[in-house]
């Protein structure tokens, strides 16, 4: 159903142009907390994924590429309008051309649990803390591409649905089962991680690091792969849990790869052959 709008000060366009990312995530979360989609390939990733839509946002130009996307959001959401709008209105809600196709709203689902994301998995990542919403979107890129089962995010970790996370996964966010991990990190996480089966391989530096390529990685069954943040890494207390800590060799005085870089070396070393 497509509806022309002629002012962002439609009401009907509030998640657009006035909630806040904080807003969208806990006003009325978990049942009707609301996510933004960026672009038409997001948009459709989001769809594929079971995602609910509210609405979608384009201008005018976009329709003839957003209209399978539309016919299919009409068959399956009948009450799930897109809005189009003026060039002019959406470049001030952007402050840039909007130049892959729309925006979509979409509702929160309820998130799995733990246990739930790692069944019958055997490669999973671990995001402790993460404060970066580009670092948390292009490691679930790199999760979904290499072939990771899972990821679990602890309490204090950036939001994956964040739209900056959103866009920077590609999408790929709604391709990987992911979930929050509950309870205090790193001692109830790691404790349940081990009661599922895991064992967990903190990526960090110390003198008693193993070697990436090291054989008694790759011959773990189940095996959850566990970054930290920007500057500080993981925390000691976690390093001091986990079963392993794994390094990435470095070369010419480098000391560390940014932790979205580690992430896809990590996943492509230690994927089940």
């Amino acid at each position: 159903m497509i509806v022309r709008v002629e002012s962002l000060d439609d009401p009907r366009l509030d998640a657009y142009a006035r909630l806040t990312e904080v807003q969208l995530r806990s006003k009325l979360e978990p049942e009707q907390g609301i996510f933004i989609a960026e672009s038409d390939k997001v948009v459709k990733r989001a769809l594929a994924g079971g995602m609910e839509p509210l609405s979608l946002l384009m201008e005018e130009k976009w329709l003839p590429v957003m209209q399978p996307v539309i016919d299919d959001m009409t068959q399956r959401f009948p009450d799930a309008p897109a809005f189009v709008a003026p060039e002019g209105e959406l470049r001030k809600l952007t402050g840039y051309e909007l130049t892959r196709g729309a925006l979509g709203a979409f509702r929160r689902p309820p998130l799995p649990t733990v246990a739930d994301v790692c069944a019958g998995a055997r490669r999973i990542a671990v995001l402790e803390n993460i404060t970066n919403h580009t670092n948390v979107g292009a490691i679930f890129r790199s999760a979904a591409a290499l072939g990771l089962d899972g990821v679990l995010v602890t309490p204090a970790c950036y939001d994956p649905l964040y739209r900056r996370a959103v866009r920077v996964s590609m999408g790929t966010v709604f391709q990987i089962p992911w979930t929050r991990i509950e309870g205090s990190w790193p001692y109830d996480g790691v404790s349940l991680l081990h009661d599922l089966g895991f064992k967990l391989a903190a990526m960090a530096l110390s003198d008693d690091s193993l070697a990436l390529d090291d054989p008694r990685l790759a011959a773990e069954g189940r095996l959850a792969i566990v970054l930290g943040t920007e500057g500080d890494g993981l925390a000691p207390a976690t390093i001091a849990q986990c079963d392993y800590t794994v390094r990435i060799p470095m070369h010419h005085g480098v000391d560390s790869l940014n932790v979205a870089a580690a992430s896809a070396v990590a996943f492509w070393e230690l994927r089940v052959r």
